[in-house]
């Protein structure tokens, strides 16, 4: 049973129904390599017996469309959703082999710029009624649209609820209903606040709620619960993924997760942790195919471990998987790393300090952040 009676209109992603007194769905997204049919596949099917109602695959150019219809071939009983990530032109392309596409609000500038963006909307809105699909509108904290970001200027939660508002308007004049919204942040308090405002604006829009990069567990887990707990508990939130930073082989964890934090929710059980995130907090993506090196799961852990000593001292460290996420999400951290196929890029907020090799990048990790504690103490 769901904890509070939700409010919004049901749409079909594939065999299921979404939203409205639907059933909660728990969805994750494959961390394999798209091109690699095999280990998707296995990935596909790993998170379906889980209990994932809907698995997600990135897709980002010719050779991954080609993988994507043999993944489709092979993972018939399956509904699948496609993240566009940077490259909106793909969809018609790969909407054959889908029950939904994701597109990153934030990401449309990237190709064709001298396009308007209600005339990419539009194409895409075409695509998805021609094939039958759903979609979901994915504005995320790090990629938020430049447009937003300067007229919201200093107020990027703002811009993130305006940017979703304002897509969800460019689908009422689509004459297009059947699409999911989701409002992203690494911050708990961001997620709750942001998923709170965008409801109360637009109570009829179905909501996939999530915490980005919420990083390895059981923190991972804990961010999520915190965000989660809270909108539940209101009647907001039609599908979820809870995001974890883990090996390929343990990925399905990321869907019991969220089965389990439902029941608690339905339950009334709450995990309340009052200083949680007042000292030391490490975010870190949950690695997709868009990761280039799978060092960088190993390279999460060992962050979180040589930087143990400094759980007291208030410091975000973030460590993204990709090229795609990694450069924005990381500007609003003390200390960021983002992940390449062979070396690290080490930043101090938005300033890069320097590129390093994987065996290099934590003795100097461990240098800057006792820096920030030097700064701190100094500061009293």
């Amino acid at each position: 049973m769901d904890s509070a009676k939700r409010h919004t209109r049901k749409i079909r992603v594939g065999t299921l129904e979404l939203g409205g007194d639907a059933p909660i769905v728990v969805q994750s997204m494959c961390a394999t390599r798209t091109i690699d049919i095999d280990a998707t596949v296995s990935q596909a099917h790993q998170l379906s017996h889980a209990g994932a109602g809907i698995v997600r695959v990135a897709v980002d150019n010719e050779r991954e469309i080609e993988a994507l219809k043999e993944i489709r071939r092979q993972t018939k009983g399956i509904n699948l959703s496609v993240d566009l990530q940077e490259n909106y032109r793909i969809a018609d392309k790969v909407a054959p082999y889908v029950d939904k596409i994701r597109y990153n609000p934030g990401h449309l500038h990237h190709i064709e710029r001298a396009k308007p963006i209600p005339q990419k909307v539009k194409w895409l809105v075409d695509v998805a009624r021609d094939h039958d699909i759903a979609i979901r509108i994915g504005v995320n904290c790090g990629s938020v649209a430049p447009s937003f970001l300067q007229k919201f200027a200093g107020d990027q939660l703002a811009a993130l609820v305006e940017s979703a508002v304002y897509h969800c308007e460019l689908m009422d004049e689509f004459g297009f209903d059947r699409f999911a919204v989701s409002l992203k942040d690494s911050d708990p308090a961001k997620v709750i606040s942001a998923n709170l405002q965008f409801s109360r604006r637009r109570p009829e829009v179905p909501l996939h709620l999530g915490v980005t990069e919420a990083g390895l567990p059981p923190d991972g887990i804990i961010k999520s619960r915190i965000a989660f707990e809270k909108l539940l508990s209101q009647g907001i939130g039609d599908t979820i993924r809870v995001s974890l930073t883990l090996p390929n082989e343990r990925k399905h964890e990321e869907v019991q997760v969220g089965h389990q934090i439902i029941r608690d929710v339905a339950a009334g059980r709450f995990i309340s942790v009052p200083d949680f995130g007042s000292g030391l907090n490490i975010i870190s993506c949950p690695s997709c195919s868009r990761v280039e090196n799978e060092r960088f799961v190993e390279l999460a852990e060992q962050v979180k471990e040589i930087t143990a000593y400094a759980s007291r001292h208030r410091i975000t460290i973030a460590v993204m998987g990709c090229r795609v996420n990694g450069p924005g999400e990381t500007d609003d951290a003390d200390l960021g790393l983002w992940c390449g196929p062979t070396t690290v890029n080490l930043k101090k907020k938005s300033h890069k300090i320097g590129t390093f090799r994987y065996e290099e990048v934590l003795p100097r990790l461990k240098l800057e952040v006792d820096k920030l504690i030097a700064e701190q103490q100094a500061s009293g």
